[in-house]
């Protein structure tokens, strides 16, 4: 199979090679306006003979089909908002020489429009596909996994790249050119329009059982989503789609950027896209990590339902997910599963099975969130599916909601510096003991669960809470005015308790001398087994206990 990849050295296209590299069955040619670009592009893949270079400007492109006659063209290049008096220049030539067609267009308009070739593309019996990547096709095979379970009403998605993922020049002018423009998108069950950028949530993202982004802030984009898949879902009366580029300082100049071009009506901001595209590849700071979420409302079996899919993401693997969807189809296309001829976008192009089937081979994970309700025991809402992944005995003294006691005995150490001795007196933590005999009384309280610590005598309580706004998905844990915002992380038959936020009377305390330790849960010889330990920066170890409990 010979594909003709356009703008194949760039960010998007330039993956899509990495991806397909492995498979033997395929040529590909890296075509853009610069041909030592592609050159030196295709040099990192010596000994790939099945690699090669091309200069191939867009308006070139019918005389390089006529010449190369490739099996697929995957248009790469972008921006697809700015494509000037003919955007479907390269469509048309494909159509015409009987060739493939996908792109990676995130340009609602272009993508809606595609489908104006469909009776040509079915005449030429090829396929032609548009908007194939995570924006529209991700999304929308998520939404139909969530549509087996309620009646779809509003939709909320975005994304959240990692801050060292990098960003392409054209992808940079598609977000200005947008920036404060009007955006169409569905609201009450028509169609509305917004402003790019100019509308801003905050949301959490948080697959069960994994360590949870850092609480972003999502602003409306155009993308595809917002026109093709509301005919997808009947009832669907809202969608809004963001991204949540980091650091926020510099998502919130674009912000500013978008309304003062909105309320003063002002030109397209594109030509400032070469400023920001240095200053945002060059401020790569924070976590390495990124991720994506949609949350849809509705109602199953006569009731109101929230439900949430989260994806994360580590290093390096999370830019490849926008060209998987190609990678995807491609692969299906050399097992004998090609696409149905005609031109359409791609939001029925995959289902989630496909992608599920490309994380596992990389530090990718994604998982549904259920909008639990009262009744439900705190932890199993906090972690959500992966509480079912807990030890029997972790599962057995967290799963009820009421009071209970667990008995048993434990090791404590404390911090020999003076300041944790004061530390550990204020909050009451127990003393120094090889062995001291322990009761655990859990109480539901208040929407939360009282845990009472009894060291042979010496007590200390503190209140445990599902974390709202933004510490969504966190456990609270406080101790008196101090709460702290605890990740769950469930890994290697172990619950970790990992702390991310604190704060003090509700106000927040710098992160830098956040409370940290090893803390977890886990079973040894039936028994419900703890490991907590405390520690600070310039305190050091304040204490630390480890035992195992039983139920009385």
């Amino acid at each position: 199979m010979r594909i003709l990849i356009l703008g194949g050295y760039g960010v998007f296209g330039g993956r899509l090679v990495e991806l397909l590299g492995d498979v033997p069955e395929i040529e590909m040619i890296v075509g853009g306006r610069n041909a030592a670009r592609a050159e030196a592009f295709c040099e990192r893949f010596v000994g790939h003979a099945r690699v090669k270079p091309m200069r191939l400007p867009r308006d070139k492109v019918e005389k390089a089909l006529t010449e190369v006659r490739p099996d697929l063209l995957v248009d790469a290049s972008g921006p697809f908002q700015n494509y000037g008096n003919d955007p479907y220049g390269v469509v048309r030539a494909c159509v015409a020489n009987g060739v493939h067609y996908m792109d990676f267009a995130d340009g609602a308009d272009f993508v809606f429009g595609i489908s104006q070739f469909d009776a040509e593309a079915r005449a030429a019996n090829v396929f032609v596909l548009s908007g194939v990547s995570s924006f529209p096709v991700l999304t929308a095979a998520v939404l139909r996994r969530m549509a087996q379970r309620l009646q779809i009403t509003p939709v909320e998605g975005g994304i959240a790249p990692s801050p060292y993922a990098g960003i392409g020049l054209n992808v940079m002018g598609a977000v200005l050119g947008y920036a404060g423009a009007p955006v169409r998108l569905w609201r009450d069950g028509k169609q509305a329009e917004a402003r790019g950028l100019t509308e801003s949530r905050r949301y959490t993202i948080a697959v069960p059982g994994k360590l949870p982004l850092h609480n972003i802030r999502f602003s409306l984009v155009d993308v595809p989503d917002l026109q093709v898949i509301p005919p997808e879902h009947d009832g669907l009366r809202d969608i809004w789609m963001g991204a949540g580029p980091v650091p926020e300082i510099l998502h919130r100049m674009l912000n500013v950027l978008a309304k003062t071009r909105a309320t003063l009506r002002l030109p397209s901001l594109a030509p400032m896209a070469g400023l920001f595209h240095r200053v945002l590849n060059l401020m790569q700071f924070g976590e390495h990590r990124g991720g994506m979420y949609v949350e849809v409302k509705g109602v199953s079996n006569g009731s109101a339902e929230t439900l949430s899919w989260h994806l994360l993401a580590e290093g390096d693997d999370g830019p490849y997910i926008p060209s998987m969807a190609i990678e995807a189809v491609v692969r299906k296309y050399l097992r004998g599963e090609r696409p149905v001829t005609g031109a359409r976008p791609a939001v029925a192009a995959l289902e989630l099975e496909d992608y599920e089937h490309l994380f596992e081979k990389r530090d990718i994970w994604c998982g549904f969130r259920a909008g639990n309700g009262d009744g439900v025991p705190l932890y199993r809402q906090v972690l959500g599916s992966a509480f079912d992944d807990l030890p029997s005995q972790v599962k057995t003294l967290h799963d009820a909601a009421v009071t209970r006691d667990w008995v048993g005995a434990a090791q404590v150490r404390r911090g020999p510096g003076v300041l944790a001795r004061i530390v550990a007196a204020v909050f009451g933590f127990p003393k120094a003991a090889e062995s001291v005999p322990v009761r655990v009384t859990l109480s539901p309280e208040a929407g939360g669960e009282r845990w009472l610590r009894n060291f042979d005598g010496k007590r200390f309580s503190s209140y445990q809470s599902r974390g709202r706004g933004r510490d969504a998905h966190l456990l609270i844990e406080r101790f008196g005015i101090i709460a702290v915002a605890l990740a769950m992380v469930v890994e290697d038959k172990r619950l970790y308790l990992i702390p991310r936020r604190w704060s003090a009377l509700g106000l927040p305390l710098p992160r830098m001398l956040l409370p940290k330790g090893a803390s977890f849960e886990t079973q040894e010889d039936g028994c419900f087994v703890f490991d907590v330990e405390i520690s600070a920066p310039l305190v050091g170890l304040i204490v630390t206990y480890r035992g195992k409990l039983r139920p009385e």
